[in-house]
């Protein structure tokens, strides 16, 4: 009987030293049962800001991004249409936006303002870069521009002879124009005339 009320005694008693040394081995599990008591917060993204938005155009793809706000700075990448970049600031007239660009120098890079669309808020005005300078200066050799150069010596007129001087006839002033010794010449003319007429009817006279 006594055995029998140890037993009883002692069961419950080992029960409750085994679930005691299991909870000490592990305490996670009585951390994990337990349900939080405080709500938990929610992760909400921070706003990105004014964005630049590249608008459609029947005439090109993509749009050009350069190192400053003007078309004689170098030319750093593109932008796609459609596509969208953070945008910074704007240029002093308005005529061109600072956007997020990795790829340029300073992670920056500027884009014309009529090519991309804006969310509301408003830009700061962002002063522009320096002007780059170009690569190479050009420059005429002296020395081989002076080979192409043709100087035309001047050459001298020819001297002016004057004509000799114009003859002009003179006749005599005894008889009068027309005239072989006083005689007309047209009636020396009708005389022989005659005359021979008058030898060419003899010589048929002959003839016959």
């Amino acid at each position: 009987m006594d055995s029998i009320l140890k037993r009883k005694f002692y069961l419950p008693v080992a029960i409750f030293i085994s679930l005691g040394f299991a909870l000490f081995i592990n305490p996670s599990s009585s951390s994990l049962a337990q349900a939080p008591t405080v709500d938990i917060p929610t992760v909400t993204s921070s706003p990105s800001g004014i964005l630049a938005t590249v608008k459609e155009n029947a005439d090109q793809s993509q749009i050009n991004v350069r190192s400053g706000p003007a078309t004689f700075y170098d030319k750093v990448g593109v932008l796609l249409v459609n596509q969208q970049v953070p945008a910074k600031g704007r240029s002093a007239g308005g005529d061109w936006i600072l956007v997020d660009y990795p790829g340029a120098p300073g992670g920056v890079a500027w884009v014309y303002a009529p090519l991309v669309g804006l969310t509301p808020g408003t830009l700061p005005v962002v002063a522009p870069p320096p002007t780059p300078t170009p690569l190479a200066t050009s420059t005429i050799d002296p020395t081989l521009a002076a080979q192409f150069v043709i100087t035309i010596e001047p050459t001298r007129l020819p001297t002016f002879t004057e004509p000799p001087p114009l003859v002009i006839p003179t006749f005599p002033a005894g008889g009068s124009a027309g005239t072989s010794g006083g005689v007309p010449m047209g009636l020396v003319i009708i005389g022989l005339a005659s005359l021979g007429i008058l030898i060419g009817i003899f010589t048929l006279a002959q003839g016959r």
